[in-house]
């Protein structure tokens, strides 16, 4: 530790480079704030709690916010205020992202709101921000007066050349085949976030227990932090039935809510027997309700906590679920494509009552979401949003836009499925996810019915992706557990475990982990992935059934998008003054032109437009080449020979020699403004002149006998590309038309 005007500085080694927390100077009025540096990146995380309890709420208030400040970039919003707004989509991720470590570990029943503030102070854009906002808000959180059973730390693991890397930066990451990010405590792993392309179960075990030992130090760098810094705990109340209460639910309903189970329902009259339950307990208790003895919030927590008791003994003990299926049972598969007419590409995927239908749609290239945040990305050709509508769940209310719940599964899915999209694929893909019905694994129904769009709209993906999720039920006391693939949404409400694996049949693409206990054990994390690629291979083979590979054609409806590359020296050409020409071309052509900084030029379009709109680019920035054969237009005319047009911008010279296979008394006998000439090209000096014969065309010549022949000619001229001055003629810098 060091120590500096008040502030307390504390260093550890992590990845090869110096990790340092400091506390003691900003926001010295909040709970616990620290910043964090690793690099020129530096975080400023802040924890407070609220000394009141908000009456009537029934849930623990906790909100992570990432601030994203684009003057930690040395940048200015682009916004027309200037300023920032509502947060991005990269933001709400960060932020769901630390939130998920931290959550299980705040004490069962406590409802002070808590509030935990993340500002990017100074970015690099090599040190990544995901583990330094983990680490930030641990710190924050141990340090502070908040109760909090921390720490955690997170760190991000790559695999680039064949090895492992601890944190490495932006740059090394573009090389990566693994993008792995994992937060735990001293003894198990909490949270995983993973993108990867198409890596084996055990090199991603490996890659899991390589981030655990790399977040020991930094949690040991905060225990001392605590020991040194800490601030005493606060003490607050927690709202959990009495036991008394708990016990006499217990004895009214233990045995009903057993045979609900037992009866194998789906899931709304599974919801709908236990509500009478509860209604039964309810009346049964109307006089203490009615004495305020109990509440009707006592009730709904000990008949949750009776339920879930009831599911997970049932789990295991007997190894059989809500809906009497087996622990590695997934449920019944149905699967539609090409269910929308207009549509591009559409996929309907149903896992039991989860239905999720996707839509593809293709677009151009200059379609791309431009990003303007603190991320590396400038923008997005591939996006995938996910929409959870109310009806889903036979639920009404107000529909407010997409809820970070949503934002977070729809780029799970787009991390699944983007290692598959080609490259060279020129189009901007966005698919929509839309949830029809919902009991649980929407994300993963997502991820199989985005694949069957893409395959239905003919992307030639690299291979199909499905997804699944796995839980968990363990108990405390003995350890013993289950693991369950294709959990639905009571096992996840009730369940220890959310474990989501995305993949191909070689591998896994996408992982997503979040526990409700303190830590996994990594023998029961090698099954649970070992037990969700055999249900991934299961959920693969149902959806090759239905469609077996991408179809050989685009939709009818989707944009033909040719293409070409250029000189980037000539972009300049294509765009014209003030865009000028490239504005011509798409109204003269009906197309859209986007253009790339490596000269690679994309022409979208319907019919010959496209066609003929790229052979107008291409002869506008192709070299004149010797011994080609240009056909043009008269553009001048002067005794000595005739100027042609035979490229945009490009002008050649015909001597009066060279006009025709005889002998030639007066140019316009042959050649006149406006006229269409065919002739082969010669010679182009190093001035950039253009030599032309019409004779070598009208006698076949080949270049050498043309170059002889017209080595008797009169030298009283020469071609020459537009606004250059001739040799032999007037000294006129633009050419006449």
């Amino acid at each position: 530790m060091q120590v500096f005007d008040g502030s307390r500085i504390y260093t550890a080694e992590v990845g090869g480079r110096p990790l340092s927390i400091e506390t003691g100077v900003l926001a010295i009025q909040a709970g616990g704030a620290v910043t964090v540096r690793y690099g020129d990146t530096v975080v400023l995380a802040t924890a407070t709690m609220s000394k009141d309890v908000r009456p009537g709420i029934n849930f623990f208030p906790l909100t992570v916010d990432f601030e994203e400040k684009l003057y930690a970039a040395g940048r200015i919003p682009g916004s027309f205020f200037r300023r920032e707004g509502r947060p991005s989509e990269q933001a709400i991720l960060l932020s769901r992202l630390v939130d998920r470590p931290l959550r299980p570990l705040f004490p069962k029943g406590m409802r002070n709101e808590v509030q935990v503030i993340l500002t990017a102070l100074s970015i690099d854009e090599e040190n990544l921000l995901d583990p330094l906002a983990i680490i930030g808000a641990s710190a924050a959180l141990t340090i502070s007066d908040v109760p909090w059973n921390g720490p955690v730390a997170g760190s991000t693991i790559g695999f680039i050349d064949g090895e492992y890397v601890v944190n490495p930066t932006a740059t090394a990451m573009e090389n990566s085949r693994l993008n792995l990010m994992a937060a735990g405590t001293r003894d198990n792993i909490l949270m995983v976030e993973a993108g990867a392309h198409e890596i084996p179960e055990d090199m991603m075990l490996e890659a899991l227990k390589m981030a655990h030992e790399a977040n020991q130090s930094v949690i040991s760098l905060i225990d001392a932090m605590q020991a040194e810094a800490g601030k005493e705990k606060n003490t607050v109340q927690f709202f959990l039935p009495a036991p008394e209460v708990q016990e006499r639910i217990n004895v009214l309903a233990k045995d009903e809510v057993g045979g609900v189970l037992a009866a194998g329902l789906d899931k709304i009259s599974l919801k709908d027997s236990l509500d009478q339950v509860r209604a039964d307990v309810e009346e049964s208790l109307a006089e203490n309700l009615a004495s305020e003895e109990v509440t009707a919030a006592d009730i709904a927590d000990a008949m949750s906590a009776v339920i879930k008791e009831a599911t997970r003994s049932r789990i295991l003990n007997e190894g059989v679920r809500p809906d009497g299926r087996a622990t590695d049972e997934i449920r019944p598969i149905r699967i539609q494509v090409g269910k929308l007419p207009r549509v591009h590409g559409s996929g309907l995927f149903m896992r039991g009552d989860t239905h999720v239908l996707t839509i593809a749609t293709l677009g151009t290239p200059g379609d791309a979401q431009r990003i303007d945040t603190l991320q590396p990305t400038d923008d997005k050709r591939y996006m995938h949003h996910y929409n959870f509508p109310p009806y889903s769940t036979g639920e009404a209310y107000p529909l407010r836009g997409p809820r970070r719940r949503e934002i977070g599964h729809g780029a799970l899915a787009e991390r699944a499925l983007l290692p598959m999209i080609p490259e060279d694929f020129p189009y901007t893909l966005r698919l929509v996810s839309e949830v029809v019905s919902s009991n649980g694994s929407t994300s993963m129904a997502s991820v199989c019915g985005s694949t069957l769009a893409l395959m239905d709209a003919g992307v030639p993906i690299a291979a199909p992706v499905a997804g699944i999720a796995m839980g968990l039920v363990q108990d405390a006391e003995t350890g013993a557990y289950k693991v369950l693939s294709d959990i639905q949404g009571m096992e996840d409400a009730l369940g220890d475990m959310d474990f989501k694996v995305a993949g191909t049949e070689h591998g896994i693409t996408a992982l997503q982990m979040d526990l409700k206990i303190k830590g996994l054990d990594f023998s029961i994390l090698t099954e649970a992935l070992e037990q969700a690629r055999v249900g991934r291979l299961h959920i693969l083979g149902k959806m090759l059934e239905a469609l077996p590979a991408s179809r050989d054609h685009l939709s009818p409806y989707a944009p033909r998008i040719l293409s070409l590359h250029v000189d980037p020296e000539k972009i300049g050409k294509i765009i014209g003054p003030g865009g000028k020409t490239v504005r011509a071309l798409q109204e003269k052509y009906a197309v859209k032109v986007d253009i790339e900084e490596d000269g690679t030029v994309y022409v979208s379009g319907e019919g010959e437009g496209a066609e003929q709109a790229l052979d107008e680019i291409q002869s506008m920035t192709e070299d004149v080449e010797v011994g080609k054969i240009y056909t043009g237009t008269v553009v001048r005319v002067e005794p000595y020979g005739a100027f042609v047009n035979i490229l945009p911008g490009v002008d050649g010279m015909v001597h009066i020699s060279q006009l025709a296979d005889y002998r030639v008394d007066k140019v316009e006998d042959i050649a006149n403004i406006g006229d269409e000439l065919t002739a082969m090209v010669i010679d182009v000096d190093p001035g950039g002149r253009v030599r032309l014969s019409r004779q070598a065309v009208l006698e076949g010549w080949s270049v050498e006998d043309a170059r002889e022949r017209d080595k008797g000619g009169a030298r009283t001229g020469g071609g020459n590309r537009r606004g250059g001055r001739e040799r032999g003629g007037r000294d006129d810098r633009r050419p006449r038309r």
